[in-house]
């Protein structure tokens, strides 16, 4: 094994030993490329700021025959285990006070969130748009002037929140003018046309079109009432201002602020055999929702980057709505796309402004025991991969930003597994599968989902799984609880399901505990052995796709002894306490 060394304090022209070490990880990361054999690269405590993303790329000779390199926090999985911290971030300095506001010129600065003394402070905003509102077809009119008083219109930003129930979506405006009529207001484009096209649905005879009517108007200087909240004014390009208004003591000469910068931390390409061990992945954001195409968010990690509109049938009574044809993924901070064996354990994901890890056109790839919290986005998306096991993970306080994203999402995958992870505090669904082969979701935790957006569950999978049930999927062990909205169901097999195996599963205190009537219809689904404090929709009569058996339905009073049993295997492995 060959031991490579960085510190902070280090040097990229020393020889990156213990006693003389490299000061980045792209040095190091460039002379573990013409090594072979395995390789470690040490990294001492300390905050590691990058100023570009890290790109980790397969080199001539390391194939997973000659070697691995792994980078790991220094002491790590001893007591002595040191901090080290991989930031995209940017310390913000020069503050002035006006009228208890803090200011800072931040130049051409463009960020989304902001860190203080690590803690996320919220976007300034107010809850709804006064006055009497009309859709048009190039944005609103109100007959509220309170509009004209926000310092710059083209840094306003509305959120739609429930265009439809597992929907969120983000719109800027382009400008506002006041007459005598009223005010008018126009969104910005492409956005606010591809929505017009997107959202449209009919619901028992009643047809709406559009994102409707914003639910959250964010990021003007006006909106900053709130102590512990920021904007971002961009009314002078280059000259951006950053202002803040601070939480009682906090003192802006005490006070460390951290606006995220890349949008890409790390990214694994076309390599194999990579490890993380320890670190912490922190501060990145995600710009293109401030842009003129916004964010047209569908359902999950999907949204609309426009091409071609389906419109969906819901039932037989001519409910339908409009899907886009080909939704994209929200990226994420730290990436791998195209590798095999890699490995991340022990690491943490926070402070990020979309999905903390995302996995594509891979195999072999391990997360184990990472804690994923304070993101913009989820937790962790794998894409047609192969081989991934996602387990023991702690997914907490995500969808922040982007409250349709679940904790843990597969889609177009072979052979994935999501095993004794707890997912708690997300403002959707807990773990979704969409269409593969081979999915296994066994003895994770759901705990306190679905608190934001509806029509989702602790455990969420819709589409055909594989062409039986030996390569179908297989959802076993569960414990799912507290599913909190309306309109829910905390197991929820949906969108013509096929070939999936529910098993042994214990669900509680969801609005309904699953459903077993879906449109497309389930198909080869077996419901069997399962423990819940309601009977699912639709279980006094099962489809013909569904075998509902020996299930057991228990009302009031204690949980049976067989629910003990499955709560003792679920959740985490590890038995240490997650970092705050």
């Amino acid at each position: 094994m060959i031991e490579l060394f960085v510190a902070p304090d280090g040097d990229d022209s020393a020889p990156g030993t213990r006693e003389r070490p490299f000061a980045t990880l792209g040095r190091a990361g460039l002379a573990a490329r013409a090594l072979t054999g395995e390789v470690v690269v040490r990294l001492r405590a300390g905050a590691y700021a990058l100023t570009e993303p890290l790109e980790l790329t397969a080199a001539p000779g390391r194939d997973g025959r000659d070697g691995h390199v792994t980078y790991q926090a220094h002491g790590y999985g001893t007591a002595e285990q040191e901090e080290v911290v991989v930031s995209g971030g940017r310390t913000v300095t020069g503050w002035r006070e006006l009228d208890g506001v803090w200011l800072a010129d931040v130049g051409d600065l463009e960020t989304r969130q902001l860190y203080v003394d690590g803690r996320r402070a919220e976007r300034a905003g107010v809850e709804a748009l006064p006055g009497e509102i009309t859709l048009t077809e190039t944005g609103y009119t109100t007959d509220s002037t309170a509009p004209s008083a926000w310092r710059n219109p083209g840094d306003v930003e509305f959120v739609h929140r429930g265009v439809y129930p597992w929907t969120e979506a983000r719109i800027g405006v382009a400008s506002v003018t006041t007459g005598g009529d009223g005010t008018v207001i126009t969104m910005a484009q492409p956005a606010f046309g591809r929505a017009l096209e997107l959202y449209n649905s009919t619901w028992q005879g009643q047809t709406s079109r559009g994102p409707g009517l914003p639910t959250r108007v964010e990021n003007d200087a006006s909106f900053l009432t709130e102590p512990g909240t920021f904007v971002l004014d961009r009314s002078r390009p280059g000259r951006h201002v950053l202002r803040y208004l601070p939480l009682p003591g906090e003192h802006p000469e005490r006070t460390r602020v951290v606006a995220p910068v890349l949008e890409t931390l790390v990214r694994v390409t076309g390599g194999r055999g990579v490890t993380f061990l320890g670190v912490t992945f922190a501060e990145a954001t995600w710009l293109r929702p401030s842009g003129p195409e916004g964010f047209l968010h569908y359902h999950g990690s999907g949204f609309h980057v426009g091409g071609p509109i389906d419109t969906v049938p819901i039932d037989d009574a001519g409910s339908s709505v409009t899907v886009p044809r080909e939704p994209v993924t929200i990226p994420a901070c730290v990436v791998v796309e195209n590798a095999s064996g890699v490995r991340f354990e022990g690491c943490r994901f926070t402070r990020l402004g979309a999905t903390g890890l995302g996995v594509s056109a891979s195999e072999d790839v391990t997360v184990r025991g990472c804690d994923f919290d304070t993101l913009s986005a989820g937790g962790i998306v794998v894409g047609g991969s192969r081989s991934v096991l996602v387990e023991d993970n702690r997914v907490h306080r995500v969808g922040l930003e982007f409250s349709g994203s679940p904790g843990v999402a597969l889609n177009g995958t072979t052979g994935c597994t999501v095993a004794h992870n707890h997912i708690a505090d997300v403002p959707h669904c807990g773990i979704v599968a969409g269409p593969g082969t081979g999915t296994r979701v066994l003895n994770n935790l759901t705990s306190g989902t679905m608190q934001v957006l509806a029509d989702g569950g602790g455990v969420y999978l819709a589409g055909p799984q594989g062409g039986s049930h030996d390569s179908g999927a297989v959802i076993r062990g569960n414990v799912i609880e507290d599913t909190r909205t309306p309109y829910n169901f905390g197991l929820y097999t949906d969108y013509g399901a096929a070939w999936v195996t529910v098993e042994e599963n214990l669900v509680v205190r969801a609005d309904s505990t699953a459903v077993l009537h879906v449109s497309p219809p389930l198909d080869n689904v077996v419901y069997r052995g399962n423990l819940w404090d309601a009977d699912p929709v639709g279980a006094d009569a099962p489809p013909p796709g569904v075998l509902y058996e020996d299930n057991v339905t228990f009302t009031g009073g204690p949980e049976p002894e067989a629910a003990a049993a499955i709560r003792a295997r679920a959740g985490l492995l590890r038995k240490a306490p997650a970092p705050s």
